[in-house]
């Protein structure tokens, strides 16, 4: 008997590209084919692009599945998943389209394959309204290893705005099942590092005056810490011309008053994984995005995860400071 096709409104809440990933990726993971309609309605240019069809398109290799309706520019698609398959894999958005996304949709699926994945994934490094490579690295990876989400990744190249160019490795072991995460205190900050870049026929004083501004910027709100900025020039591994600074404490100031343990980037990226685990999790954040927002409601729809939203009362709290509790589904790897 074949399984039933589970449906998806794109248009719902920030009616974007989250929806498209969340949905399909836990269509792989749970062997449940999937209609998404309305896709992007939410978008100045609605329908798919690039980066999204290739998302898409790698997640159908991966799981040995059948893509149904996938063209730019396409507002529905069907996937039917099959079992989810370890080895190599590949995905270029052939443009500047984000490989950060393209991790974003692969990654969940990876931990429930049949053996070890390599993905090389070729877009844009470092786009804008998409995760930095330097952001995945330095902050989604170090605090998505909390749910026994373990994986190596290469920048081989930077890639910017038009041409895109930057391919990145990343090499995933799956995983029996996934283990809940309670971050509840922060801690206090004791420094605050980062890195001022620029690539191609950007000059390196453009880093030195970032570096400038970002401690001044940082000097005028916290005076007494130790910040450590370096400014740097990539010749030889970046495609096109680019600029930029990463600190680890993303819109640092923003995010440092909240009082929370994760910022608002990060909150809508940890959702999938709260709610595949066994157990609850508990994670104290600053204000829900509408990204958030929309990852809970389509992991309320397509699995058996229970989110709730709390406003924290507690001597460290702020009015902004809230708590995502999760009773995750309980998803396990059949090959293990």
């Amino acid at each position: 008997m074949a399984a039933t096709t589970l449906e998806m409104d794109g248009s719902v809440m920030e009616g974007g590209g989250q929806i498209l990933r969340v949905s399909a990726a836990l269509s792989c993971i749970h062997g449940s084919p999937i209609k998404i309609n309305k896709i992007r309605a939410g978008r100045s240019t609605p329908g798919l692009r690039p980066q999204h069809l290739s998302g898409l398109e790698l997640l159908r290799d991966m799981s040995d599945g059948n893509l149904e309706g996938a063209l730019v520019g396409s507002t529905e698609i069907t996937l039917t998943p099959g079992k989810i398959k370890g080895g190599s894999h590949l995905a270029d958005t052939h443009t500047a389209g984000s490989v950060g996304l393209l991790l974003q949709v692969s990654l969940p699926c990876t931990l429930f394959a049949d053996g070890p994945s390599e993905l090389c994934l070729k877009g844009g490094t470092n786009a804008e309204m998409a995760p930095q490579i330097d952001y995945t690295l330095k902050v989604f990876k170090p605090i998505v290893e909390k749910f026994g989400v373990h994986f190596d990744c290469d920048l081989k190249m930077r890639g910017y705005y038009p041409k895109g160019g930057g391919e990145v490795v990343v090499k995933v072991n799956p995983v029996k099942e996934l283990s809940p995460v309670t971050m509840m205190e922060r801690g206090n900050i004791t420094k605050i590092y980062g890195r001022a870049f620029v690539a191609g026929v950007l000059p390196f004083k453009l880093a030195k005056d970032m570096l400038t501004a970002a401690v001044r910027t940082i000097r005028k709100e916290i005076k007494d810490l130790y910040v450590n900025i370096q400014a740097l020039q990539e010749k030889d591994k970046a495609c096109g011309n680019g600029n930029g600074i990463m600190e680890v404490l993303p819109m640092l100031l923003r995010n440092i008053r909240h009082n929370g343990c994760v910022d608002e980037f990060l909150q809508d990226q940890l959702i999938i994984f709260m709610a595949l685990v066994k157990g609850t999790s508990r994670i104290r954040t600053g204000p829900l995005t509408l990204h958030t927002q929309t990852a809970i409601h389509v992991a309320e729809q397509l699995t058996k995860a229970k989110f709730s939203v709390t406003k924290a009362e507690d001597e460290h709290s702020t009015g902004e400071t809230y708590i995502i509790e999760c009773q995750g589904a309980g998803a396990t790897n059949p090959n293990f």
